[in-house]
């Protein structure tokens, strides 16, 4: 028998372990993963992103809702590897504009990325556009600024906001409030950082009936902080904790209307660049033949960035 979720973090951490598969087996000197993908940019054109996932050390907090640790090490890769990954992938991808480099954490962790690496990062990145990584609020620092300094390319950061709810953020175990979200904000904001928002559609602990409304309040939120990109991301559960809280009744996958909604509310905002995560969207079996044809929409209205006619179904009306 599941048992139920704490009320405290260090209790929290302990369910979360608890409930975990076996992680991946990686090699510290290659990238878990590594493609390039298309992108509206924020001129409202389509450039090329290289897209490194590289293989770090295990995040330091334990989201409820974070899968990325099962491609994680447990402990922190020597200096000169990330580099390393970052040769390994750009040698074997086409050329791109803009390029992400993804952690499974927050890129200014110390024990992550090592400061001593970031010179030779620079210089792997300048060819590109633009250089985009991620990072807890709590660790924009001074090693922020060292990074961006060594950089010939605008640095843009994105940053886990989740939820608005400041209740159900607190639920995620994410140990951060929004007002340390919005002070990071301002941080990146005063120094010249771009900042892209990831939003979870109907997160653990939300009630269905609400998700839409959450969603929408969470990309206001982001764009009131300077946002230049909100990524909607539709909860999945791939990580043992999200599957026990399905079990205890705190957890359902939001329904593809909800997605569609959300979306269309965030574009119609016009006050930046709004994307819907697809990751194993279209790998879930579908419970209509309208599944894809929606699918491919939201794809085509992330690259757009307007709202495209929705596709009309007989069989559900568009409430799968």
């Amino acid at each position: 028998m599941i048992p139920p979720y704490p009320a405290r973090g260090v209790e929290r951490d302990q369910w979360i372990l608890a409930q975990r598969p076996a992680r991946a087996t990686l090699d510290p000197r290659v990238p878990y993963a590594f493609l390039v993908e298309e992108e509206c940019s924020a001129a409202r054109e389509v450039v090329s992103v290289a897209t490194v996932f590289l293989t770090n050390r295990e995040c330091p907090w334990r989201c409820v809702m974070c899968d990325l640790w099962r491609n994680t090490l447990p402990d922190a890769v020597p200096a000169g590897s990330v580099p390393q990954q970052i040769d390994y992938a750009l040698e074997q991808l086409p050329p791109a504009r803009q390029i992400k480099l993804y952690n499974s954490g927050s890129f200014f962790d110390r024990n992550a990325i090592p400061v001593e690496d970031y010179p030779a990062i620079a210089t792997r990145t300048k060819s590109f556009e633009r250089t985009i990584v991620e990072s807890h609020p709590s660790l924009l620092k001074q090693e922020c600024l060292q990074f961006r300094d060594l950089l010939s390319n605008q640095l843009e950061v994105a940053m886990g906001l989740e939820t608005a709810h400041p209740e159900i953020l607190d639920k995620l175990n994410k140990r951060m409030t929004l007002s340390q979200f919005s002070e990071a904000a301002a941080y990146l904001r005063f120094n010249k950082i771009d900042l892209r928002v990831f939003i979870l559609v109907q997160p653990p602990f939300m009630k269905v009936q609400e998700a839409l409304y959450w969603a929408q309040r969470s990309l206001d939120f982001a764009f009131d902080c300077g946002a230049t990109a909100a990524t909607l991301i539709p909860t999945r559960a791939n990580n043992g904790a999200m599957e026990a809280l399905m079990q205890l009744g705190e957890f359902s996958p939001p329904r593809l209307d909800t997605v569609e909604a959300a979306a269309r509310y965030g574009l119609t905002l016009n006050r930046g660049r709004v994307f819907v995560d697809l990751w194993d969207l279209g790998i879930a079996a579908p419970v209509c033949p309208c599944y894809f044809p929606r699918i491919n929409r939201l794809r085509e209205m992330n690259l757009r960035q307007h709202v495209l006619d929705p596709i009309n179904c007989i069989h559900c009306e568009g409430l799968s």
